[in-house]
C-alpha cells in the first residue's frame, strides 16, 4: 500500500514537475513547437522560437489562456517572412503596413491577430500576439 502511495506521488510529481518547467523556460509561450500560431501550419525552416521576457503577471496571463503570443528570429530584414502560412489558412490583412517596423492585423471569421516584425542588429523579429 505504502509503496503504491509512493509511486502515485512520483507520477504526479513527474507530471507536475514536466507541465511547470514549460512555465519558466525561455519558449513558454510556444504551446506546440514545431509549428506557427498552435498548429496553424509547420513552422518554417530558419526561424528561432523566443517568447518575450515579461512579467510574471503576463506569463499568467498566456498560462491561464487569456493571451497568446509567438516570437520567432531570423536573419535579415525580412517582415513578411510568416505572412503566407496566414493568408493560406484564411486570414486577411486588415491594413496597410506601417512605416519602419512592419505591422499589420490579421483577421479571419472573429479571430484578429496583430503582426509585428522589427528590425533588431541584422536579424527580423517577428511577434504574433492575439487571444487564444
Amino acid at each position: 500500500m505504502l509503496a503504491a502511495a509512493v509511486a502515485g506521488l512520483a507520477v504526479l510529481g513527474g507530471w507536475w514537475f514536466t507541465v511547470e518547467r514549460r512555465w519558466q523556460g525561455e519558449v513558454y509561450c510556444i504551446e506546440r513547437p514545431g509549428t506557427l500560431w498552435n498548429g496553424l501550419a509547420p513552422l518554417p525552416s530558419g526561424l528561432t522560437p523566443e517568447c518575450p521576457t515579461y512579467s510574471r503577471a503576463y506569463r499568467q496571463e498566456v498560462r491561464q489562456g487569456l493571451a497568446r503570443i509567438e516570437q520567432y528570429r531570423l536573419s535579415g530584414w525580412q517582415p513578411k517572412a510568416l505572412l503566407d502560412p496566414f493568408k493560406r489558412a484564411g486570414y486577411w490583412q486588415l491594413n496597410d503596413p506601417l512605416p519602419s517596423n512592419y505591422a499589420a492585423f490579421l483577421s479571419w471569421e472573429s479571430d484578429v491577430v496583430q503582426y509585428l516584425a522589427t528590425r533588431e542588429e541584422g536579424t527580423t523579429l517577428v511577434a504574433i500576439s492575439g487571444r487564444p
